[in-house]
């Protein structure tokens, strides 16, 4: 691809960009933020591990320059403020919408074909706001979530297995956050069914503590984490580039789907070089369906909040 762009040099902005810059994924990666010499800065120190870590994407930094990503393939937005200690993920909404709006306007007037992968929080909704703000078709404007809850989750199976997380497969449904809805019906060891090898309340706390590992991390360092959602957002642009047809579980938006519409939530999807090119609609048993539905209420409920703000 000739042009990726990444918005925001902040931790998690820089660790996508730098994730993209090592799988050589485009000629050149546009790093683009608000604060002066924070994407420069960055961009920078990349672009000198270039010849350490054999790639040759081009990594430029620039201060709230947007025609600078013009004709931009696929564009990552992870603008926004960061969690803090005791902040829900709702608290967030009203300083990052107009944020994500904004951004997104830009973005679209310099790069109108561009994928565009949300990462900002509260996930699910600022990919709402992004896809009122672009005009896009929906298949071409989602969230990253899925991959990065699964990865914990994986993370945290291989933990209790002591096995290689590689052997992992799992899924995720529902909003991001508290809400999130773990399956273990659909969670396996290289084939093998996940309750063949833990026990029920094993498998419940590894569900409870992939629901609150955001949280976790912030109780740990004061902030949000970084290096495990850039390398997540990085996956769903290489499956873009590389048009690689991944089945990932990702936000995207409802039409029907699982009882669900007009609505941004996580589910397994196809990924390709047009973006989303299909949502899988799993069987679920009454339990897990009763899980989705209140994920659902739950990100209505923050919709909710964006819709009274009448920005768009």
């Amino acid at each position: 691809m000739d042009k990726i762009t990444v918005i925001g040099a902040g931790n998690v902005g820089a660790t996508v960009a730098n994730v993209i810059a090592h799988k050589d994924l485009a000629r050149e990666l546009v790093l683009v933020d608000v604060k002066e010499g924070l994407a420069e800065g960055k961009a920078l120190d990349i672009w000198q591990t270039s010849s350490i870590n054999n790639f040759n994407t081009r990594v430029v930094g620039v201060t709230n320059n947007y025609l600078r990503t013009k004709g931009s393939g696929i564009v990552v937005i992870t603008s926004g403020i960061p969690r803090k200690p005791g902040m829900s993920r709702d608290d967030l909404i009203k300083t990052n919408a107009n944020i994500v709006k904004e951004v997104t306007e830009k973005v679209i007037k310099y790069s109108p074909e561009a994928i565009i992968i949300i990462v900002s929080n509260p996930l699910d909704v600022m990919t709402y706001c992004a896809y009122l703000a672009s005009n896009k078709p929906s298949h071409k404007v989602f969230g990253m979530a899925g991959i990065l809850d699964t990865g914990r989750y994986r993370a945290f199976i291989a933990e209790a297995l002591n096995v290689s997380p590689k052997d992992i497969l799992s899924l995720s449904l529902g909003g991001h956050g508290d809400q999130m809805v773990p399956l273990p019906r659909y969670t396996s060891v290289n084939g093998i069914p996940i309750d063949e090898l833990l026990g029920k309340d094993e498998i419940d706390k590894i569900v409870e503590r992939t629901r609150l590992g955001g949280g976790e991390l912030v109780n740990l360092m004061g902030t949000s984490a970084w290096y495990a959602p850039g390398a997540a957002a990085a996956q769903m642009v290489e499956a873009i580039v590389d048009d690689q047809k991944r089945i990932f579980p990702c936000c995207a938006m409802l039409k029907g789907e699982y009882g669900l519409k007009d609505i941004y939530m996580g589910v397994p999807v196809k990924l390709g070089k047009n973006g989303i090119e299909g949502i899988f609609e799993l069987q679920l048993n009454k339990a897990e369906k009763k899980l989705l539905v209140e994920s659902a209420e739950s990100v209505r409920s923050v919709m909710k909040v964006l819709d009274d703000m009448k920005l768009f």
